[in-house]
């Protein structure tokens, strides 16, 4: 173990589970509307039947959540119907820890592994004899991280091949969601920028790159002499120049930048755009899963500069009001030029802890 995770270790320690005697189900979202089915509902599509199936055999309650945490769908047995619906177990239903407490889709989310949280564990009194078991759903070729797949069964039903079989629940999805790539890009760009298109990673220029943020920031399109300011601002740059850019972008991705007012008319999966789709909705888990470091740090672009500073303001705010010392230790652990976290890791660490010596090295 190296010295940050005996940090990381002791830091936990002084944390405390959230006070959820009041709470007996989870809370229910409003989910938002789609005008044409997301990749990821078209993959689930695919196997509701299957899915369904494996629920039904063995007796268990099953769900799909976006990377929220939220249900997108669910089906229930008999035998959990009734439990199934009294704790919100249905779409809508918000699971995140920061909501019910401890329970599998919530450390699922968390950490983007496969859990088991078995009856007592569950910090939820109303679900202490259901046993969970949650596994990630991941892009196959970008990684991305989609949702969770959840089966529920009650204590005295507990199998040890439920992990195994939430795992092939999430394999199922997976496959579909492979099968679903068509005209599908990809935009990350917090942290080390990458892109890819219909499973083909793409090398372009830093210019490249900030022209699709722009695009995807602007989803009604934009005009050229608009997108030229938000990309030059004043400098000394020929729109001949952003011309020939686009041209070359065009040719990556055919038939998907349209003209004149530009616009991409393919599927954006964009993790910026999710991030502040999570910290507007104040999701602590989906916010910072999404953050693997600054937004184009080098980018001079007036606009995509301008977003960064809001969003990096906004996400100084959200870690300055944070009470949990493990989810600020895995930012610090990402990213441990967040100077802000590591304020708050001291504001909330004892004046006793052994490690303070270290965090205050990291300033």
């Amino acid at each position: 173990m190296n010295l940050f995770n005996k940090a990381h270790a002791q830091a936990l320690q002084t944390t405390h589970l959230v006070n959820l005697a009041a709470v007996h189900a989870a809370p229910i979202l409003t989910l938002p509307q789609e005008s044409q089915p997301s990749l990821f509902r078209r993959s689930i599509q695919h196997n509701y039947a299957d899915l369904l199936k494996i629920a039904d055999d063995s007796g268990m309650a099953i769900g799909l959540t976006d990377h929220h945490g939220t249900l997108l769908w669910t089906w229930s047995s008999s035998a959990m119907l009734s439990s199934a619906e009294q704790v919100h177990f249905i779409e809508g239903g918000h699971w995140s820890t920061q909501a019910v407490g401890t329970n599998a889709i919530g450390l699922t989310l968390n950490s983007h592994t496969s859990s088991c949280v078995y009856s007592h564990e569950n910090q939820m009194d109303s679900v202490r004899d259901w046993v969970c078991y949650a596994a990630p759903i991941l892009d196959p070729s970008s990684g991305q991280f989609h949702g969770i797949i959840n089966l529920s069964t009650k204590y005295k039903k507990h199998t040890p091949l439920g992990l195994l079989a939430v795992e092939r629940c999430a394999d199922l999805v997976q496959r579909a969601i492979q099968f679903e790539q068509k005209n599908v890009l990809y935009i990350k760009a917090l942290g080390t920028p990458w892109i890819q298109f219909n499973q083909q990673v793409l090398t372009l220029s830093h210019r490249q790159i900030e022209i699709l943020c722009i695009l995807a920031l602007h989803k009604n399109g934009i005009g050229l002499d608009e997108l030229h300011y938000a990309l030059y601002g004043e400098r000394d740059v020929s729109i001949k120049t952003l011309k020939a850019e686009l041209s070359q972008l065009r040719n990556l991705l055919p038939n998907c930048i349209e003209p004149r007012i530009y616009k991409l008319s393919c599927e954006i999966q964009c993790d910026f755009l999710r991030a502040e789709q999570s910290l507007n909705a104040g999701f602590l888990a989906s916010t910072f899963a999404l953050y693997k470091g600054s937004f184009l740090s080098k980018s001079e672009s007036p606009f995509l500069s301008t977003w960064r500073n809001c969003f990096d303001a906004r996400l100084s705010h959200l870690i300055y009001q944070m009470q949990d010392i493990d989810q600020l230790l895995r930012i610090i652990g990402r990213v441990p030029e967040r100077i802000d976290a590591v304020q708050r890791l001291l504001e909330l660490l004892p004046q006793d802890n052994n490690y303070r010596d270290y965090f205050l090295k990291l300033l």
